[in-house]
């Protein structure tokens, strides 16, 4: 993974990680901006326990049962595919779906664990009567750096709004995942060779190290 890919990566972790300023309470924000407030409270109270932080394989299976309500992995799964999911077999479909989700889990996680110090601004959103999908606006700030303007791309889905992108200073994770996974394909010649590297990948760095 490069430089450009990692700092994406990390960014991620804003999406559940961190907190508005208290300038924004419940009552100013719409149902979407509300989620994403909700459950990055849920995140940072729990990284607060340092001993906790320690164990990375828990610290991912946490985050993986907060975020899943509220992420649509598999419109994420067939964005980030595109054309090859078109073609792909349904077992295929179905690793994927999975392996992708782990991997995303795992970058949050490792995230939430390593970056601190960071506050959320929500920037004005407006939310139609009816509307199924938004953009929800938000800008990073972190001492002494310029803010980052972060977008998280939501849908209605089954009465509930969830997340399936985010565009990061213009880096969207499903246009920069789109082209990962496509010049991976064309290297190893099928997606089902690119979902056995996931596994391996996944598999390795969720298997508890042995102790000497």
């Amino acid at each position: 993974m490069n430089v450009k890919q990692y700092t994406v990566l990390s960014l991620l972790a804003v999406f559940l990680s961190l907190m508005p300023l208290a300038k924004a309470s419940a009552a100013d924000l719409s149902p979407p901006q509300q989620i994403i407030q909700n459950v990055s409270t849920t995140i940072q109270e729990k990284m607060r326990d340092k001993v906790f932080t320690k164990d990375f394989i828990q610290v991912t299976q946490f985050v993986k049962g907060v975020i899943d309500p509220h992420a649509d992995f598999d419109k994420i799964s067939i964005l980030v595919l595109g054309k090859l999911w078109k073609t792909a077999t349904a077992d295929e479909k179905e690793r994927f779906k999975i392996e992708f989700q782990t991997l995303l889990v795992r970058a949050y996680s490792r995230a939430f664990v390593e970056f601190n110090n960071w506050t959320l601004r929500f920037t004005p959103t407006e939310l139609d009567s009816g509307a199924t999908k938004t953009i929800v606006k938000t800008e990073v700030l972190q001492p002494g750096n310029q803010p980052i303007a972060v977008e998280y791309r939501m849908v209605m889905s089954h009465g509930d709004w969830k997340v399936y992108d985010i565009i990061i200073d213009g880096v969207s994770l499903v246009t920069n995942y789109r082209t990962t996974f496509s010049e991976e394909v064309k290297s190893k010649g099928s997606l089902s060779a690119v979902i056995d590297g996931l596994v391996k990948r996944n598999t390795e760095a969720l298997t508890p190290k042995k102790t000497q």
